[in-house]
């Protein structure tokens, strides 16, 4: 494996070896070593929080040197095209570009401008996908639940501008789910040709789900008016009342940011059966890993 640019780059096999990396790094401490005298720049074209900082905190408990461009003080701001900013840091001696980026595909082209030995890793592109959220999010879910196989999975809320919901659904599939079932605003859901199952209601989705991931409405995403948008939480939110449908185990997810009080209440959010907090913690070992493989490739 050279890049993580797509989660259907990998397989079934492939997948549970990188679960298997990273609970031997939550379990072994002295992994400072690892990738000691690589460099890692993460280039960020969108605005994050938990994605970037997961990916500074793996690559430095890995012992790499970490660079976090600014963006908005690079030689971009100046007209520089991304493809000289990335071959001018390759020069420098990167050896491993973490991108995201508002373009679908982008990371398509950027890997046909770096060097052989240099490493490409998906943070995000535009609404396409987001691999190693999808792949923390099924590692979350596999400490909770035994058989992903069986599982009714239900994702509710902006499935048509996210690519978190795209990258977990194909995810799934890999891992032989097809019980994915999906609900939302009806100008926010993907067409016929989705994996998943679209629902016409919310009930349909959550009712005896196992998992229920809630996902935020993506307005810097969204060109056209969505009335359904108003009184959100009274027909999209998920609360106390509303998990009752749902099984007696069932757990719930976020990729954040959230929105309290839109999708999903705080009192749900800060509690359980929430595991937000186990994801976000999930994130940091499952990129070790990612970089752990990939480095291990070259």
């Amino acid at each position: 494996m050279k890049h993580l640019i797509n989660i259907n780059d990998l397989d079934k096999g492939e997948i549970q070896k990188l679960f298997i990396q990273a609970s031997t790094l939550n379990e072994n401490t002295h992994t400072s070593e690892l990738l000691k005298g690589k460099s890692v720049a993460n280039l960020f074209f969108e605005n994050s929080t938990r994605t970037l900082i997961s990916f500074e905190l793996a690559a430095k408990k890995l012992g790499a040197d970490v660079i976090n461009v600014n963006i908005a003080k690079s030689s971009t701001q100046k007209g520089e095209t991304l493809r000289d900013t990335l071959q001018t840091l390759q020069a420098m001696g990167i050896d491993a570009f973490v991108i995201r980026h508002s373009d679908n595909g982008i990371c398509e082209k950027i890997k046909n401008w770096l060097n052989k030995d240099t490493i490409l890793i998906n943070a995000g592109d535009g609404n396409n996908q987001h691999p190693t959220q999808a792949l923390l999010d099924c590692y979350t879910i596999l400490q909770h639940k035994q058989n992903i196989i069986a599982l009714k999975i239900a994702i509710i809320g902006d499935i048509k501008h996210s690519r978190v919901a795209s990258s977990l659904i194909d995810c799934l599939n890999i891992l032989g789910n097809k019980n994915v079932f999906i609900y939302g605003p009806k100008p926010l859901l993907p067409n016929s040709s989705s994996k998943a199952n679209i629902c016409n209601d919310f009930d349909e989705a959550i009712t005896d789900a196992d998992v229920i991931v809630m996902l935020r409405i993506q307005k810097e995403r969204i060109e056209q008016d969505v009335p359904e948008i108003d009184n959100y939480h009274e027909n999209f939110g998920l609360n106390r009342d509303a998990l009752k449908k749902a099984k007696k185990e069932c757990i719930v997810m976020h990729p954040g940011p959230i929105n309290r009080g839109v999708e999903i209440s705080s009192e749900l959010a800060d509690n359980l059966p929430s595991v937000i907090l186990e994801q976000v913690a999930n994130g940091v070992l499952i990129r070790q890993a990612i970089l752990v493989r990939l480095f291990s490739d070259i």
